[in-house]
């Protein structure tokens, strides 16, 4: 017969005073006025839940297609997801105040897996929001540069035979090498471990983020301590990045900001925007560490989705070549050659549009928030907006599940050169969210998988291995995973 220790009884009651609350709790909640898809009942839930895990897109998309324009719910583990679709409640999300609608406590899994520092004062956000953005011109040249180094390293391919690559895998090393060249500098972001570390790191916040987030969030805690390993990995990056840092921060000490041979990367921007209390070398490690885990898996996702339809649509190669040929004879390989590439920008954003993950705009209800039609949506419960099945609604994109490679180039017109590129924000574009949460990376992982696309159109011929269609994604929850597995055949350009 089993026995449990005290300690087990504690836990096994405070999980039973805990169902007894939500019970009690869903009982009275406004929560339920709100159109369920899936089962809604107090016990039941925990089934649509379970479904959930794999069919969030189908969840989602069922919803919208049966209350389009009025929010509606389903359930996970521990919550009661909320999703608004339409132009209207759309753009109440994206206003809303953070004492309504709060981004930060949507996603509050992240101070328990990085600490809470990094809720409390984001100063690393700022950093990517506009020293980032603004330095890309600046830094431009540093950027392709190696991009070519990192291309002829993981893409060895001759010009008299073809070469079988693992697409994600393959990328996610040239992008975490590229963008590491901006944030660190030579010679650390060509460190085979540091760059290592950093892909796994970017896995590893993921795959914490998705435990957390089915967990009630007083046993969050817990579960971090127990089910994650991030605190190993951060400590292993200290030891990487810390003779670095510590000569970084003495000789701001010495000469200040105004030194002359202050590097202009992202250690010395997050210099000007720390407080005392987080200039350390762990502080700012986990913040190299952050904005690494943004930055590849949105770059290294859009460039392999990108990848793929480049694959299966070769029609859009030489309009495509003849663009960037053009665009680099007049402005050369920099900042304001890529923002001229509409049709190497179109053919991403399309690409992405037709790979959306099933939710964005992520927020937690502070207090019981009113939309305009009525509906209310209770303290504690998440919002999200319908990316997916917006990006797929034929109201906003005329034939939504054809692939039309210039579909955005062909919508620029006078005055509108700006309104449809792929870095964009709209209330039927919402890949990187909208609002003052809206994505601050948007504009350098734009570039960046510009930048790389057009080495890639100009230096080699692709295609799918022979008899093989479009590698399917994978779903965890609402997460679209582009196929880890897949191969792409490679080919140097004979004629360039």
């Amino acid at each position: 017969m089993f026995e449990f220790s005290s300690t087990t009884w504690t836990v096994i009651g405070l999980f039973l005073a805990y169902l007894v609350k939500q019970y009690i709790s869903a009982a009275v909640s406004p929560i339920h006025k709100i159109p369920t898809v899936g089962p809604s009942g107090v016990i039941t839930s925990y089934l649509g839940a379970l479904k959930a895990l794999n069919y969030t897109k189908d969840m989602v998309q069922e919803g919208y297609e049966k209350y389009y324009g009025r929010p509606f719910k389903f359930p996970m583990m521990a919550r009661w997801v909320v999703v608004v679709s339409g132009p209207q409640l759309i753009d109440e999300v994206r206003k809303a105040s953070e004492e309504d609608l709060s981004f930060d406590e949507a996603i509050n899994e992240i101070k328990y897996i990085l600490g809470p520092e990094v809720q409390e004062d984001p100063y690393h956000l700022s950093t990517v929001r506009t020293p980032l953005t603004r330095n890309l011109a600046a830094r431009f040249a540093e950027v392709q540069d190696e991009i070519t180094a990192a291309f002829s390293e993981f893409v060895p391919a001759t010009d008299d035979e073809w070469l079988s690559l693992p697409a994600y895998s393959t990328i996610v090393e040239v992008v975490c090498r590229t963008s590491n060249r901006l944030f660190v500098g030579l010679p650390l972001c060509r460190d085979p471990e540091y760059r290592k570390l950093n892909v796994n790191f970017t896995i590893d916040v993921f795959k914490a983020g998705l435990l957390l987030s089915q967990f009630p969030k007083i046993f969050r805690p817990i579960a971090a301590r127990l089910f994650t390993n991030v605190d190993v990995k951060i400590r292993h990056a200290m030891d990487l990045l810390g003779p670095m840092l510590e000569e970084r921060f003495a000789r701001d000490q010495k000469f200040g900001p105004d030194d002359p041979e202050r590097p202009n990367d992202i250690v010395s921007w997050m210099s000007d925007y720390a407080k005392p209390q987080y200039r350390n070398v762990r502080d700012f490690t986990i913040r190299i560490l952050a904005i690494n885990f943004a930055a590849i898996h949105t770059t290294t996702g859009g460039l392999t989705n990108a990848l793929y339809d480049l694959a299966i649509h070769p029609e859009y190669v030489e309009p495509m070549r003849e663009e960037i040929l053009s665009v680099i004879a007049s402005e050369g390989w920099t900042k304001a050659g890529i923002t001229k590439l509409w049709k190497v920008d179109s053919f991403l954003r399309e690409s992405q549009r037709l790979a959306s993950s099933a939710l964005t705009l992520t927020r937690r209800a502070m207090r019981d928030f009113t939309f305009s039609d009525g509906t209310v949506v209770p303290k504690g419960a998440y919002v999200f907006a319908a990316s997916r099945a917006t990006h797929l609604d034929k109201v906003n994109y005329p034939n939504p599940h054809e692939f039309q490679g210039f579909r955005f180039s062909d919508m620029r017109g006078d005055g509108e050169s700006t309104k449809h590129q792929a870095a964009g924000l709209g209330l039927d574009w919402v890949i990187f969210g909208g609002g003052k949460h809206a994505c601050p990376g948007r504009f350098f992982a734009v570039d960046e998988m510009k930048a790389m696309l057009a080495y890639v159109l100009l230096n080699y011929d692709v295609k799918l291995e022979e008899g093989k269609g479009r590698p399917e994604a994978t779903w965890f929850g609402g997460h679209r995973i582009p196929d880890r597995k897949a191969h792409l055949l490679f080919r140097k350009r004979k004629s360039l």
